[in-house]
């Protein structure tokens, strides 16, 4: 799960085209994308836009629960929904609320206020049916009165919880905050790169051109895959023969390097 596109739910044309990309899903969204008077228009159009052929996953962005939209959200949500996106989550009770309307649909808390990122160990926990964790930067940035820079090093201690508590709860690597300036795909480029160091397997997308960029960028590249070859292939070799530590390149191979190998490997796949 790579690339996540949004598509305001209200406007036909880019929910088809969203349906219709190469990200992993499209995230047909309720919330920030569509303004206040557009609400139930946006809320009545999921049930045709679910219908729709679609080559990806199709998730679901609903509002906030702590408002009145977020509320009436719940019941109009199409039973072949695929996941749910539950933005400014800030407890696992919030997650248990929205399980009840959708039984078979991935739930993706989004954590991007104080009181989230407090509760984020308990919120991974919740349920199985929480594969993964998302990060809202712009919105927790609001809530801390932070000013990030271009780099976001003032955010880099918030990623690092979720990525912490994504482990610790057993998901899968967390969704990185997406890049707000869509045109500038350099800077994208260097932001997806910063969130695959810091432990995120994909990220947000909030146009389809950024979702090719997004895609290569968390997935190893060719080089990475050779070596991540090399060494799987002499860690093998070393264990038939009984031997304990292995070289590759003059460099002494251990266990979490050989575990960091069939990582990339299988991210490649």
């Amino acid at each position: 799960m790579r690339s996540l596109l949004f598509a305001p739910a209200n406007h036909p044309r880019r929910v088809e085209k969203a349906l219709a990309s190469e990200a992993d899903a499209a995230i047909l969204d309720l919330e920030d994308a569509v303004a206040e008077a557009e609400k139930g228009a946006a809320r009545n159009a999921l049930s045709a836009a679910a219908a729709l052929p679609r080559r990806t996953l199709l998730f679901v962005r609903i509002n906030a629960l702590s408002s009145y939209h977020g509320i009436a959200d719940l019941p109009a949500l199409p039973p072949n929904i695929d996941g749910i996106a539950i933005p400014k989550c800030e407890s696992a009770a919030e997650v248990g609320q929205v399980a009840a309307y959708a039984p078979k649909a991935d739930l993706l808390p989004m954590i991007e206020t104080a009181r989230g990122l407090k509760a984020v160990e308990e919120i991974a926990r919740a349920t199985p049916r929480i594969r993964r964790l998302a990060f809202g930067a712009l919105d927790l940035a609001l809530d801390l009165g932070l000013v990030p820079g271009k780099d976001e090093a003032e955010l880099a201690p918030y990623r690092a919880m979720i990525v912490l508590a994504s482990r610790l709860a057993g998901c899968e690597p967390p969704i990185d905050s997406p890049s707000p300036e869509f045109r500038d795909l350099d800077a994208l480029k260097a932001s997806c790169e910063r969130a695959r160091r810091m432990g995120f397997q994909g990220k947000l997308c909030i146009h389809p051109d950024q979702v090719p960029v997004v895609k290569a960028a968390f997935t190893p590249t060719l080089e990475e895959t050779a070596e991540a070859e090399r060494i799987v292939a002499a860690a093998e070799e070393a264990e038939r023969r009984g031997q304990g530590a292995v070289q590759v390149g003059g460099t002494m191979i251990d266990a979490p390097v050989v575990a960091r190998a069939r990582r990339t490997l299988e991210a490649r796949r």
